[in-house]
């Protein structure tokens, strides 16, 4: 009974002040980090033709569409900061929503923002003309990633206008990149249109496992659009303006993201994208020679630490709503003068920061992929039991998925391919990563049994 008013007095303490173009560029700087420069060319070792390659990424855009509808229904739906937190706990049951934020915090957002920082603060060192050994890097990480704790500290606006700031500059990076990417000849992409014509047909199963395995990468570079609802409580007009910012935000990733894939393969064809580990760099070097190879790694670092300064904004505010929830430390659940949860942001930072010391971020990302596609399946089952208990929800003009229950099926299915695939391909990994997942089933026992003294009775 208390619940539901918790939500909402949360809501009133936290500051409104992030409108539609805010959302939008959230939702894009959560997807768009180092990934698109990078993963082209694992998607092209696994299918090795033009349209198979440029298929994966548009059958990623769908996946990341379906799911972008089935999260502005949601959002639309409810003003709380938390997200997919929020949504598992209403819908289901409060130990799956903890046992979500448990996972995010320790694996999927911490992990990711070490790896990611690491990556910025080498591409920053060799740009500076500097030697990336481990230890200079994972100080130039820890470093960033202090300074963009101490920004978000000072408030909502503070770590929206940075995070702005950061996806305009990355946007204008890729641009480039497309723009004189096409000015290539394309002198390399004679040398092979068709390299699995050297190889024996695979079968059916073959071709389907290859494809699923590109999807991998595909759905590591499309994620992060959901954590825009994390800060559903600071946004003006929540139910309008976050479904718009979803699809607006994720249908534009889908353009640029194709576009790099198109002129990737137009600079380098599919065998020579899959022979480079550093395709963007490839192309950028074929236009422009060691000044345009210069300029995308300055790129580079400005869309990682862009990638971080949102992981930073948005993340916190799941550890904020469990701490409000009473499972988590109450500390977090604390606001500062700008009415930000410090705290939070600062468990957030110190986590990614040790991680980057540890030297073992690039492990944990390998246990992300199968407990993300995990939690993306269960928020879209939300759908329906929402629906059930309110089925003439739409009377307070609420976002409809469009061709519901299809599409939802779809993307949960695309969940379970993709679950399926990684496992596959990487079971220990798979197997570790949701160990770490359900090792968060006692510890919100624990929370629960110390939260109950301070009930006010059944």
């Amino acid at each position: 009974m208390n619940q539901s008013k918790e939500p909402n007095d949360r809501n009133h303490a936290l500051a409104r002040r992030l409108g539609l173009f805010d959302a939008t560029m959230i939702v894009m700087g959560g997807i768009i980090g180092s990934g698109i420069f990078i993963n082209p060319y694992v998607v092209a070792q696994q299918v090795h033709s033009n349209f198979l390659i440029l298929g994966a990424w548009a059958f990623g855009g769908l996946i990341a569409l379906a799911g972008a509808f089935i999260y502005a229904e949601l959002s639309s739906q409810s003003s709380a900061s938390g997200g997919q937190y929020v949504y598992l706990r209403d819908a289901f049951h409060p130990s799956l929503a903890f046992i979500y934020g448990w996972t995010l915090l320790l694996v999927i957002q911490t992990g990711g923002m070490a790896a990611v920082a690491v990556t910025f603060a080498k591409y920053l060192m060799e740009l500076g003309g500097g030697q990336a050994s481990d230890t200079r890097a994972a100080l130039v990480a820890a470093v960033a990633l202090g300074v963009l704790t101490i920004i978000n500290c000072l408030g909502v606006r503070a770590g929206s206008t940075t995070q702005n700031v950061f996806m305009i500059l990355k946007l204008l990076a890729i641009v480039a990149l497309v723009v004189f990417g096409l000015t290539v000849s394309g002198a390399s992409r004679g040398a092979a249109t068709t390299v699995a014509a050297a190889e024996s047909s695979p079968t059916i199963w073959q071709a389907l496992i290859a494809f699923g395995a590109a999807l991998i990468p595909v759905q590591f570079a499309y994620g992060g659009w959901q954590t825009a609802c994390f800060v559903a409580g600071e946004v003006r007009e929540p139910r309008k303006n976050l479904p718009r910012g979803l699809l607006l935000g994720v249908l534009g990733v889908i353009a640029v993201y194709l576009s790099v894939n198109f002129v990737c393969l137009y600079a380098l064809g599919p065998q020579g994208l899959a022979a480079t580990k550093t395709p963007a760099s490839a192309v950028m070097r074929l236009a422009l020679g060691e000044r345009g190879a210069r300029f995308i790694a300055a790129g580079i670092a400005v869309s990682t630490v862009g990638f971080l300064s949102q992981s930073m904004l948005t993340a916190p505010r799941v550890y904020f709503a469990m701490a409000e929830d009473g499972l988590f430390f109450k500390s977090l659940a604390k606001l500062n003068r700008a009415r930000a949860p410090a705290f939070a942001i600062a468990l957030q930072g110190a986590l990614a920061i040790i991680i980057c010391f540890s030297g073992r971020y690039e492990q944990i990302l390998n246990y992300v992929v199968s407990s993300d596609v995990i939690f993306f399946a269960l928020t879209a089952a939300c759908v329906f039991a929402f629906r059930r208990r309110t089925p003439a929800n739409n009377a307070n003009g609420a976002f409809r998925i469009p061709g519901h229950p299809l599409t939802t099926l779809f993307f949960i299915a695309a969940c379970g391919a993709v679950a399926f695939s990684t496992i596959h391909r990487y079971p220990s990994n798979s197997l570790i990563g949701l160990a770490i997942m359900l090792s968060g089933l006692p510890v919100y026992f624990v929370w629960a049994s110390m939260r109950k003294p301070r009930g006010t009775g059944s």
